[in-house]
C-alpha cells in the first residue's frame, strides 16, 4: 500500500498542500537549504551551526535533518506549502573529537533550550525525530519545562518514540501534550523495534517507518526506517489540518488527530488516520 494511503493523507493532501502561515518547527541536524527540493519553499534556519549551503559529504546529521525536512516541506513533502523553521542541534563533528553520531555531545539542557527557542520563534507544530538524550526514567526538569512551555503556547509537539524495542516512557514520550509516534511497516503492522509504553499507547500514533524514501545529499534517495521517519507523517498531518481549519485551536486539532476520546489500553498506538481527523474537525467547526 502507498505510504500516504496507509495513514489517510492522500485525500487530505489533495485538499491542501498547506499554508505558508502555518509554521512547522524542526529540531534535528542541519538542513541542506540549497537542496533543489526546497527551491521556492519557505524554509529557513535558526542559529546556523555550520554555515549555510551544502553539507559536507558524509555529514550524517545533516543527511538526517535534510531527509526529515524533505518529508515535511520539500517538493514531495506532506506539507509542502507550509513554512519550515529548522533549529539545528546535532553536529556531525563533536567538540571532543569522538565518533560522529547525531546525539554525541548533546546535553538535555541543549535540547530544552532548542525547544524553547523554536517555540518562541512562532512555530505551530514541532517535529522531534530523535531519542531523548537522558536514560529512560530519569527526570529532566529543564526538558519538562520546555515541553510545558510548548503546551502553554499551543505548539503541538510530535516526538519519535525511539527504536530500542523498549517498554516504558521518557520525558519526551511521556509528556501529556506530546504525541509520540511509533513505526508501522508497509502492510500496516507495528514494527517490533519501536519503543512502546502506557503513555505511548494512550496518546500516541503510528505512522509509516519502513523504508521511507527521503532526500539525499548527493541527489540520490536516502531511505529511512524507524520512528524518525514515522514522526514527520504525523507532524505534516497536523500542519495540514491547521492549514485547512485556521480557526480551529491547537487542542481541537490534537484531539481530532489522536482519535478524540477513545480510551486505549494497548501499549501500541493506532495508525494515524489523517482523513478521519479532517472529517472530525470539519464536523466540529461547522
Amino acid at each position: 500500500m502507498d505510504l500516504l494511503d496507509l495513514v489517510g493523507l492522500t485525500p487530505l493532501m489533495a485538499r491542501t498542500s498547506g499554508r505558508s502561515s502555518v509554521v512547522v518547527g524542526l529540531v534535528d541536524g542541519r538542513v541542506a537549504l540549497d537542496h533543489p527540493a526546497f527551491a521556492g519553499h519557505p524554509v529557513r534556519e535558526l542559529r546556523p551551526t555550520g554555515g549555510t549551503g551544502a553539507c559536507r559529504g558524509g555529514d550524517v546529521c545533516c543527511a538526517h535533518g535534510t531527509a526529515v525536512a524533505g518529508l515535511l516541506a520539500g517538493d514531495q513533502g506532506v506539507c509542502s506549502g507550509c513554512t519550515l523553521v529548522s533549529r539545528p542541534l546535532f553536529a556531525d563533528r563533536p567538540a571532543d573529537g569522538g565518533p560522529a553520531t547525531c546525539l554525541t555531545g548533546v546535553r538535555t539542557g541543549e535540547l530544552a533550550e532548542a525547544i524553547v527557542e523554536i517555540v518562541d520563534a512562532g512555530v505551530h507544530v514541532l517535529n522531534l525525530s530523535m531519542a531523548q538524550p537522558a536514560p529512560s526514567g530519569v527526570r529532566d526538569h529543564a526538558l519538562e519545562n520546555a515541553l510545558d512551555h510548548a503546551a502553554a503556547r499551543g505548539v503541538i509537539v510530535v516526538v519519535a518514540a525511539g527504536n530500542q524495542g523498549r517498554l516504558g516512557a521518557t520525558v519526551l514520550t511521556g509528556h501529556p501534550w506530546a504525541i509520540p509516534v511509533t513505526a508501522y511497516d508497509r502492510a500496516g503492522r507495528p514494527m517490533p523495534q519501536s519503543n512502546r509504553g502506557a503513555s505511548i499507547g494512550r496518546h500516541g500514533l503510528g505512522a509509516p517507518g519502513d523504508r521511507v524514501p527521503g532526500l539525499g545529499l548527493d541527489g540520490r534517495t536516502l531511505v529511512l526506517s524507524g520512528t524518525s521517519a514515522a514522526a514527520p507523517f504525523v507532524t505534516g498531518a497536523v500542519a495540514l489540518l491547521r492549514s485547512a481549519f485556521p480557526k480551529a485551536g491547537p487542542a481541537a486539532v490534537r484531539y481530532a488527530v489522536t482519535h478524540g476520546p477513545v480510551r486505549r489500553n494497548s501499549v501500541t498506538p493506532p495508525l494515524l488516520d489523517a482523513w478521519a481527523a479532517y472529517t472530525a474537525l470539519r464536523a466540529m467547526t461547522r
